[in-house]
C-alpha cells in the first residue's frame, strides 16, 4: 500500500466523483477532495460530525451528519438541510449511498454504541428526491457500507455487528425485497465497502486490520493486510479506470479519535475494476 495522505482524525465514507476522492473526516468536520496527486481541497465544513456521502443526479454533494442525524445537501448558499432522521433513527447515523435515481439510502447505528446503551437492531431509510422518507429493510445489525451492482437490480449492505454482507433485489422504485446473505465473514467485522465488474465485493475489515475481495457466497479471493495495529475503515475503486483501491485507515474509532492524528487514506493497483456504486 501506498500512503497518499496523513495526519488526518478520522476520514470516512470515500467516493470517487469528478476525478478526484471526496471523504468525510470526523473530527475536523469537513468534508474534502483529493486529487491523484495527493493535493486536497476542502468541500464542505459542518458543526457535526460528516460520514456517509453521496451525488444527486445534478451533481449536488450530499452528507450525512452523524449526531444530529441529518442529511445536508451543499447548494449555493452554503450547507442546507435536506432530510431530517432523527425521528427514525435509532443512533448516530452512518454510511450512505445515492442511486441513479436520485435516492439517498442511509444506515444508521441503531443505538448510541459510543454512550454505552445497549446494541439493538435497526433500520435502512431511503430519501426520495421529493423528500419523502421511507423504511426500506428492518432487523439490520448495524447496517454501514452499502453498494449498488451496475444493472441497479442488486443492493448489498455490510451488517457489522453479523459479521456478514446482505443483499437484496433492487426495485425499479428503489424497494428492497428478497433478503439473503451474500457472505458470512465470520471474524470480520464489515464497514465501508465497494464493488467490482467481476461482482467481488472489497470489505473494509478494521477488526481483522485487513480489506478483504469477497466472491458471492463467502469465498476470500484476496486479502490485505496494514502496518501493526491499523485498521480498514472504508474503501473505494477509483482512479481514470477504477483500478485504484484507496483504503481509508487508522488506528482506532470512537471520540478518543479527535485527540489524535493517526488517519491514513492508502492506495494500491488492482486487477479488477471497480463498477457499480460507489
Amino acid at each position: 500500500m501506498e500512503t497518499v495522505i496523513e495526519g488526518l482524525s478520522f476520514p470516512e465514507g470515500p467516493r470517487w466523483h469528478d476525478g478526484r476522492l471526496w471523504f468525510s473526516d470526523f473530527y475536523t468536520h469537513l468534508v474534502q477532495s483529493l486529487d491523484p496527486n495527493g493535493t486536497t481541497k476542502i468541500e464542505a465544513e459542518i458543526a457535526d460530525r460528516p460520514s456517509g456521502l453521496g451525488f444527486l443526479p445534478d451533481g449536488s454533494l450530499l452528507v450525512v451528519a452523524m449526531l444530529d442525524r441529518v442529511v445536508l445537501r451543499r447548494t449555493a448558499a452554503g450547507m442546507e438541510r435536506y432530510c431530517d432522521l432523527s425521528g427514525l433513527a435509532g443512533g448516530p447515523c452512518n454510511d450512505m449511498i445515492v442511486d441513479a435515481a436520485g435516492r439517498a439510502y442511509v444506515g444508521n447505528f441503531g443505538y448510541d454504541k459510543n454512550n454505552g446503551e445497549p446494541a439493538r437492531l435497526t433500520s435502512l431509510f431511503r430519501i426520495d428526491p421529493d423528500g419523502s422518507i421511507h423504511t426500506v429493510a428492518d432487523d439490520l445489525c448495524f447496517p454501514n457500507g452499502m453498494a449498488i451492482s451496475p444493472d441497479g437490480r442488486t443492493f448489498i449492505v455490510g451488517e457489522t455487528f453479523a459479521n456478514r454482507l446482505t443483499a437484496f433485489d433492487l426495485d425499479p422504485d428503489g424497494g428492497l425485497r428478497n433478503r439473503r446473505t451474500f457472505a458470512h465473514l465470520p471474524g470480520c467485522d464489515p464497514d465501508g465497502i465497494c464493488l467490482d465488474a467481476e461482482g467481488a465485493v472489497w470489505v473494509s475489515d478494521p477488526a481483522g486490520k485487513r480489506a478483504l475481495r469477497v466472491l458471492d457466497g463467502g469465498r476470500i479471493d484476496t486479502e490485505i493486510t496494514f502496518e501493526p495495529g491499523r485498521g480498514a475503515y472504508a474503501c473505494v475503486l477509483g482512479g481514470g479506470d477504477r483500478r485504484d483501491l484507496y483504503v481509508l485507515t487508522n488506528t482506532g474509532s470512537g471520540p478518543a479519535m479527535a485527540e489524535r492524528r493517526d488517519g491514513r487514506i492508502e492506495r494500491t493497483r488492482v486487477p479488477v475494476a471497480g463498477a457499480g456504486l460507489p
